[in-house]
């Protein structure tokens, strides 16, 4: 296990990647202009990639590709393609979200090394076996985790030949990454596909706490952090901003870099970091690192900083010293711009030039010869040219086996058949030898893998020809409802336990038709303590939303079903929960459409289940989302905060757009649509697909909040199921505030 200390930088852009490369890093991630979590950076084309591993390559610096987004089912083609060329151009690792990626590449491409995204929310150390399990190489492990849960899930991570990065500079998200659903409500565009339009960034009505930005951080820096990352074993360090110019990659990572220097080669750090404040920032916070939630995470103003911290570091306050202050900045910005200019222009991603001269005579060995970028490589077939009329080795047939050399890696000049006489041949199968030759060496004397087609996934029958309804409640109270219904009743457990309570336990005991349901965020001891229901209680079958209590139900040998916010959009993902860890069935994403479901293969023996009614969640926090609305007395959030705070308000955006904040009893910070997701249709398009249909009755995050009544809900919805199309009406007009949009609009 390596224990060098990466420098991970980002690249939106071909100067960005020639400045991260020129600072220092070890490393870099970048995306193509598909399959990308970071649309709105400029992004590369696959030539551009290509030219980028071969500068890299020379200055002893890798390459990762980001394919982290969900990937949808008719995309599958092309995201095949795609890997089969990434295989042979020497790419170094890729970035994923999407559990089907892993099924394909561990199956069809296991050249490839795969790093798990940040999007897929690693917090915990059954996340860690869960993605060790599949084939993960490498973590990003969540960035709301503090020194030391990070230092456990690194040993552990370790332990099992998982290597772990954490960022260390830029900017930070409030929601738990992958678990953001706010751009995908709000304006259809999904953080799970790259295109967030961070609602958390922006302006909304002035809150009783006085703020007009009150999700907006401050951004990340653990510059004085070192240290302790180090000892933590950390593997790689990494900073965000695929979006950012070239100027500020070239900043950020050459300050990195001589912190690093400075650390490995005296112990001692770097006091200064004023070249961070020079380029884009929004002040900077370590608070998560720390495990300190304090209100100074925030900052009411979403955009450049540097200028304010300017005048501050200055105590510039009249106006000529503040133009003073402004002007020496922005003096300094477009010096670093023109310095990281002129040091990138020596730079450059060109093809390599390619020349293949053929030779062939009269009992000599057919001939390449290959010159790449002055560099010079001689093929010969083994068997010697004879005299053939018929079936003479032309300049023609050549060509057309050697043409697939002019591609993104070469500039190819015509072929030379100068020295190739007339009505000569050796045996066809020899010429293709020696062309399997030849690319060896234009491959960087690597074998060339050849590309894969995949076989077509059979989809089975269903477990059940008539699709079931199914209930999550999270009260005890509601048990009654049992009384009327055959349903599958699922207990929302809390994200959050008390140290060795029994409550949860005990519940679940008493009523023995409650099938545990388990949250997607469980961090440290409530982790420990969802893993101690498990192994005390020993279910039947659970759902849950959480990778790291999947893999302990695998272990265990208990059904796991997955729930809706593991974000399965294809038949892969599908694959990769059954084959590895004997996943019984899957919730599919409410993201999607009904022409992304509609060809999703079902695994055989697999239960596909769907979402019809439940609140709509936008994002989950481990920061707190009152103390910049209502306002908090605590300085920081205690571990009682979220087992005893029970706030609930609503921020309203400049726009008019009211959002319900919700924080239930053990249960992290939420904020949900002010409409309940209520889809009919799902059940019209699909009920030959989805074995089950499910309703949320647990009045969290109720949209209009407005209490239904349960009993008459659940024989509406049996109703409907059962054929009785009036019954929607009948809901419809119980649900006063509902939309279906995500299953109009998809992803």
């Amino acid at each position: 296990m390596s224990r060098k200390i990466e420098l991970l930088a980002p690249g939106g852009d071909v100067d960005a990647i020639k400045a991260a490369i020129i600072a220092g890093a070890n490393a870099i991630y970048c995306g193509l202009d598909i399959f990308n979590a970071r649309n709105r950076a400029a992004n590369l084309s696959f030539d551009d990639l290509v030219g980028i591993i071969k500068l890299a390559h020379e200055y002893e610096c890798e390459v990762f590709l980001t394919l982290n987004v969900v990937i949808l089912e008719h995309e599958i083609p092309t995201l095949t393609k795609l890997l089969n060329q990434l295989v042979n151009t020497g790419i170094d690792g890729i970035i994923v979200q999407d559990l089907g990626i892993f099924n394909l590449v561990k199956k069809f491409f296991p050249s490839l090394h795969i790093h798990a995204s940040t999007q897929l929310t690693t917090h915990n150390e059954g996340q860690i076996l869960f993605l060790a399990k599949i084939g993960a190489t490498r973590a990003n492990l969540s960035r709301e985790l503090n020194l030391t849960e990070i230092k456990i899930l690194t040993a552990l991570a370790h332990d099992n030949e998982v290597l772990t990065e954490v960022f260390v500079h830029g900017a930070l998200c409030i929601a738990f990454s992958g678990q953001c659903y706010s751009s995908s409500v709000s304006v259809g565009n999904s953080g799970n596909r790259g295109r967030c339009s961070q609602a958390c960034r922006d302006e909304y009505e002035v809150t009783a706490a006085g703020n007009k930005f009150p999700l907006n951080l401050k951004d990340n820096s653990a510059w004085f952090d070192l240290p302790d990352l180090v000892e933590a074993g950390v593997d790689s360090l990494k900073i965000e901003g695929r979006i950012k110019g070239a100027q500020y990659v070239h900043t950020v990572v050459d300050s990195w870099r001589q912190q690093i220097n400075t650390f490995v080669d005296t112990g001692k750090l770097l006091a200064d970091d004023s070249a961070l404040y020079k380029v884009f920032n929004r002040d900077f916070t370590n608070s998560f690192l720390k495990g300190n939630l304090t209100k100074d995470m925030f900052i009411d103003n979403p955009r450049d900083n540097s200028f304010t911290h300017a005048n501050e570091k200055n105590n510039a306050i009249s106006v000529v010293q503040i133009q003073e202050v402004q002007q020496d900045l922005r003096d300094d910005k477009n010096k670093i711009v023109d310095e990281v200019a002129a040091k990138v222009a020596t730079l450059n991603i060109d093809k390599s030039d390619l020349s293949l001269s053929f030779s062939g005579q009269l009992d000599k060995p057919f001939t390449v010869t290959i010159v790449i970028d002055e560099k010079t490589f001689v093929v010969e077939s083994n068997s010697k040219m004879i005299a053939s009329e018929q079936s003479a080795v032309t300049s023609d047939a050549i060509a057309k086996r050697f043409k697939s050399f002019k591609n993104s890696r070469y500039n190819v000049a015509e072929f030379d058949f100068s020295q190739l006489a007339d009505s000569l041949t050796i045996p066809f199968k020899e010429l293709t030898d020696v062309k399997n030759k030849v690319a060896y060496y234009l491959n960087g004397e690597k074998d060339v893998i050849s590309a894969v087609t995949l076989p077509p996934l059979t989809s089975h029958p269903k477990l059940n020809e008539t699709p079931t309804l199914s209930i999550l409640i999270s009260d005890e109270k509601d048990a009654h409802l049992g009384d009327v219904t055959n349903a599958d009743i699922y207990f929302k457990l809390p994200e959050s336990f008390k140290k060795r309570c029994n409550k949860q336990r005990d519940i679940l005991a008493r009523n023995p038709r409650f099938i545990p349901w388990f949250p997607a965020v469980l961090i440290g001891k409530d982790y420990i303590e969802a893993v101690r229901i498990l192994e005390e209680l020993k279910p039947a079958r659970i759902v849950t939303n959480n990778t790291g209590i999947a893999h302990k139900a695998f272990e265990m040998g208990i059904e796991w079903i997955a729930g809706p916010f593991l974000n399965t959009t294809n038949s892969y993902a599908l694959l990769t929960m059954q084959e590895e860890l004997n996943c019984a069935g899957a919730f599919i994403s409410n993201e999607i459409n009904r022409n992304q479901i509609k060809n999703i293969k079902r695994p055989a023996n697999f239960k596909m289940l769907y979402s019809i009614y439940h609140p709509i969640l936008m994002m989950t926090s481990r920061q707190c989302f009152f103390q910049q609305t209502v306002g908090c007395n605590k300085p920081s959030i205690e571990d009682g905060c979220m087992l005893k705070c029970q706030k609930a308000t609503t921020i309203t955006n400049v726009k008019g757009i009211s959002f319900a904040v919700d924080k239930q009893l053990g249960g992290y910070p939420s904020i949900y649509n002010h409409e309940q997701f209520l889809n009919f249709d799902a059940v019209r398009d699909f009920s030959d697909l989805f074995d089950e249909f499910f309703i949320d009755l647990t009045d969290i995050g109720s949209g209009s909040k407005e209490k239904q009544d349960k009993v008459q809900l659940i024989k509406h919805f049996e109703d409907f199921l059962a054929g009785d199309q009036q019954a929607a009406a009948t809901v419809t007009g119980m649900v006063t505030v509902s939309t279906n949009a995500q299953y109009q609009q998809g992803l």
